[in-house]
């Protein structure tokens, strides 16, 4: 991205942003504007201080005004709506994220090809990952001091260090600002709900005549969380599923989506789905307290899934029941101390902290298999009859738990951060140098506490109720209900639990099986010490053509993890089973940067850097690129780069994390059986880096003949092998029963023989470099400025069309994402374009974004009837069509002065229209499904219209 025009109440502003593949240690540069033109600001990101466009790899530029006029609560809002971002991670999307602890982060996601491939930068330095996957929570940044963000958007390593893969974002502080300001917001949605707080405060203080400055910044977030999708499109039942219909070769799509669809294994009170009383489901519990006994009405079914039937009855109590937003509470505080011994040394410290509190819920989670004897205290007496006619002495129900409070979790983090460095000019004969240097610690500290998961060995207990017989050994009033353990063991605590019918759980029995309160919980410690020393010329000597440009340096880093956990919470536990992630590895760097002007106009740039880890051995980023303008209106630009991520913590050394899920196991005959089992995930140690070889080409033109107006294209080409990734359970599960894949057999554990007849209880995921991916597409730019009467009218237009994105891990069928707006998709064309007109007491702010329509799956064949035969390379489906969206935002600011000081007041409206998201039908596999948003929450508004007012003081 090539050019922001950004408003300002007074003074017109020109900011041109110049593309880099080097870190910014320094604050970015800025070059005086000629007296008869707007006040142009040139902002770089590179090491090497060059102006306009005369880098090869683009870079967009937020700038404070443009996040003035769309304030969120959170800086990572705004930029997750540039349209080279995708697929980002909200604190309030990831609420199902228990096990491993990530509930409530939230990240940026460049080219949609992972959070972990964004490399996130503070003021051009590293900041500690807020979980041991390496994601930075974009909450932690300091808000009230950022100036601007440059999110760099394309392969970066051979400067940045590992990650910058898909990008960098920088967020810039205003390490000059001087003076005090306030503000406050309030938000909330046009239903009422999700409402919030947010404080800021800011001050810079100057000290010795100038020399001398110090910062301090801080802000408060509050905000009272909506434990349910409580919105009027959640209610139409639509979902994506294994068509019932379906038999391979009789012309249905093996796959259909569509409303009217629920689940059948479960019901709020309980319901018996095998055997000769299949379709007995209990009700609520009545005066006599005894559940009423009702016959289920099935509808065409298949899997987990079926159409119509009594399908409103059994999602009662679980449809719903994910958070729709957090409960939250953040905040930040920022102190920086800088002093001007001389130019040549300016010392600073620099200290931050932020924390974060929130609790959110995933789902009512249903359980499946669950064993009732035909002498439960709970069963109405009818049913037993039932039973003994049958001469069944036990059933198999299937419950959504209603009567047990729905599980989530409560997490806190800690980030802290220490700075100490310096930098300064000097000069060494003719040459003039800058230096920077630094050295960091960054703690992230996390408490990971679960609510409402039960213990699984407790239920077991719990749910075995039964009356206690005359004359029993352990001397418990004949009639009375007891565990059936209690009878041979009277001291072990247990309280029976009603699972039978709504409405007959106890708080006793309740919070027996919840452990008395003792929840799942994991302390875990990150630590990451970084020390770094850059120096930069731009004039290393003169050839030819001009004078050399020249950066180079090194940095050594450490990343480690440890923490603790009670053993209780290792194993057993529906959710949790935590285990203590320990381990560190080291890294050396060095790399050079070079900018060669060839001749008037022809510059080429190149840099390299060499990494040594500690646990993989030395990888080699390197980046070749050049900017030829052959013209002043035009310019163009190529680039060449070869980047790497490394192995996270987790992906090297967790120790085997644990999660409830269900998969779908084929059955002869063509049927299916959906089996919940315990899904754990290991570290490898064997990991090597991903390597990407990324092509960036680009257009720049800014014609003379027409003052104000800029525009780019840029094409970007992203290669990247050795990814790595892990299989998913259900193809596991896929490859073993389906192909008799022995390898992929071992990853599974079976109640019984191996094969589709025994219940799968637990599957384990390994991380292996196995997957290319490649991305493909183009970003688009045009900008234009202009006094319109007594105002400056600034247009704006960002756009990324994504050609590929292509995933090839050897074992699925190849899979290119690009298009696909259902889940973990990015669509074919993503846009947002922006007015704003400024006068000197008033600004107006209009917004359009979206994203074109496209499809579930790119392998998927539509047809409704003589469909071709359905294979895993092109499933047969009924309707692979999703809408795309539009979304308008708008704000109107006020500017006041009170005594000395500058004021203003906002009305922001996010979602102008209130548009519903365009339903999604998540599935066919997860037991949480139902629970969840019937859209991809991921590209579609979820909460509506939302309301953000506040006022502004600045003395």
């Amino acid at each position: 991205m090539a050019l922001v025009l950004g408003a300002q109440p007074a003074a017109a502003q020109i900011i041109t942003a110049s593309a880099v593949a080097a870190a910014a240690d320094q604050p970015a540069s800025v070059e005086p504007a000629p007296e008869d033109s707007a006040e142009a600001i040139v902002v770089t990101g590179s090491r090497i201080a060059r102006t306009g466009y005369d880098a090869p790899t683009p870079v967009n530029i937020v700038t404070e005004v443009e996040l003035r006029a769309e304030p969120q609560a959170n800086i990572g809002d705004y930029v997750n709506t540039l349209p080279a971002v995708q697929q980002s991670q909200t604190s309030s999307s990831n609420s199902g994220s228990l096990s491993n602890g990530q509930a409530g982060i939230a990240t940026v996601n460049l080219r949609a090809l992972g959070p972990a491939r964004t490399l996130i930068l503070i003021d051009g330095q590293r900041s500690v990952a807020s979980s041991t996957v390496g994601l930075v929570d974009v909450q932690t940044v300091p808000q009230g001091l950022i100036k601007g963000v440059e999110v760099v958007t394309g392969g970066a390593s051979s400067v940045y260090g590992s990650d910058a893969v898909s990008g960098v974002v920088n967020f810039i502080l205003n390490r000059d600002y001087t003076g005090f300001k306030a503000e406050y917001e309030y938000s909330e949605t046009t239903y009422g709900d999700v409402p919030n707080h947010l404080i800021r405060l800011t001050a810079g203080i100057p000290f010795a005549s100038g020399r001398g400055k110090i910062l301090l910044a801080g802000d408060y977030f509050k905000q009272t969380g909506v434990d349910t999708y409580d919105r009027d499109w959640q209610e139409s039942g639509f979902f994506q599923i294994d068509n019932p219909a379906f038999v391979q070769g009789n012309g249905q799509p093996e796959r259909f989506v569509g409303s009217g669809i629920g689940t059948y294994q479960f019901t709020p009170g309980g319901i018996v789905n095998t055997g000769p009383l299949t379709g007995s489901y209990f009700g609520t519990i009545g005066a006599n307290g005894q559940a009423t006994v009702n016959q289920f009405n099935y509808g065409p079914r298949r899997g987990q899934w079926m159409i119509g039937g009594d399908y409103l009855i059994s999602r009662d109590g679980h449809l719903n029941t994910n958070s729709l937003a957090p409960a939250e509470e953040r905040g930040n505080v920022f102190g920086r101390i800088s002093y001007e011994v001389s130019s040549a040394f300016k010392p600073f410290f620099q200290f931050s902290w932020a924390g974060y509190s929130g609790q959110s819920f995933y789902q009512q989670t249903p359980s499946v298999g669950v064993t009732i004897q035909r002498d439960n205290a709970f069963l109405p007496t009818a049913f037993v009859n039932s039973m003994i006619a049958a001469n069944v002495t036990s059933v198999s129900i299937g419950t959504s738990n209603v009567g047990l409070p729905v599980p989530g979790s409560d997490n806190k983090r800690y980030v802290y951060r220490y700075v100490a460095g310096a930098d300064g000019d000097f000069e060494i004969g003719k040459q003039s140098w800058n230096w920077s240097g630094y050295y960091q610690v960054g703690l992230a500290k996390t408490n990971e506490l679960l609510t409402n998961t039960f213990l699984n060995s407790r239920m077991t207990l719990a749910q075995d109720a039964v009356r206690a017989p005359d004359g029993n050994a352990a001397g418990i009033a004949a009639g009375t209900i007891v565990c059936r353990s209690t009878l041979t063991n009277p001291t072990n605590g247990c309280v029976p639990l009603n699972r039978i019918g709504v409405g007959g759980a106890t708080p006793q029995g309740i919070a027996y099986v919840l452990n008395d309160g003792a929840q799942p919980q994991r302390f875990q410690s990150i630590r990451q010490d970084v020390a770094a020393l850059n120096f930069t010329t731009n004039d290393l000597f003169d050839n030819w053509a001009g004078p050399v440009s020249f950066a180079f340096g090194g940095e050594y880093r450490r990343e480690r993890v440890d923490g603790s956990v009670d053993p209780q919470f290792n194993s057993g536990w529906l959710y949790g089973n935590y285990l203590v992630t320990r381990g560190k590895f080291d890294v050396k760097e060095a790399y050079a940067e070079a900018v060669f002007p060839v001749y008037d106009g022809l510059d080429l740039n190149g840099a390299i850097r060499v990494t040594d880890y500690s646990t993989s051995g030395t990888v080699t980023t390197w980046k070749l690129g050049g900017t030829w303008q052959p013209i002043d209106d035009l310019k163009l630009r190529v680039t060449r780069s070869r980047d790497i991520r490394a192995p996270n913590l987790a992906e090297l050394f967790t120790p085997g994390t644990a999660r409830t899920n269900t998969v779908n196991v084929a059955q002869p005959g063509g049927g299916q059986r959906s089996d919940q089992f315990l899904e754990q995930t290991t570290g490898n140690l064997a990991l090597k880096p991903e390597v990407a070889l990324t092509w960036g080409a680009g257009v720049v033109a800014t014609p003379t003949f027409l003052p104000g107006f800029a525009a780019s294209v840029d094409y970007f080409d992203i290669k990247l092998s050795g990814a790595i990734g892990t299989i998913s359970a259900q193809t596991i599960t896929t490859l073993c029963i389906e192909q008799n894949r022995a390898d992929i057999c071992d990853f599974i554990t079976f109640n019984g023989a191996v094969g589709a007849s025994s219940p799968i209880t637990s599957i384990r995921l390994v991380p292996f470099n196995f997957a290319a991916l490649r991305t493909r597409g183009i970003d688009f730019e045009a900008s234009y400025r202009t006094e319109v009467g007594t105002g400056n009218l600034t247009l704006r237009g960002v756009a990324s069309h994504y050609i590929t994105a292509l995933t090839d891990n050897g074992i699925d069928v190849p899979v290119d994402l690009a298009g696909q707006n259902a889940g973990g998709g990015v669509p074919s064309w993503n846009y947002r374009l922006s007015a704003n007109y400024d006068l000197e007491k008033w600004g107006f702010n209009v917004v359009g974004r979206g994203f074109s329509g496209g499809v579930y799956d790119n392998n998927f064949f539509e047809c409704t009837s003589g469909c071709p035969l359905s294979t895993p390379a092109s499933r047969t489906i009924n309707d692979n069509g999703i809408a795309g969206q539009w979304y308008l935002d708008a704000s109107i600011t006020h500017r006041f002065t009170v005594k000395r000081s500058k004021a203003e007041v906002f009305l922001y409206v996010r979602n102008l229209l209130n548009s519903d998201p365009v339903l999604v039908g998540n599935g066919p596999t997860g037991n949480n499904t139902p629970a969840y948003p019937q859209t991809n929450r991921a590209l579609y508004d979820v909460l509506g219209r939302v309301f953000r007012v506040g006022v502004r003081f600045e003395y």
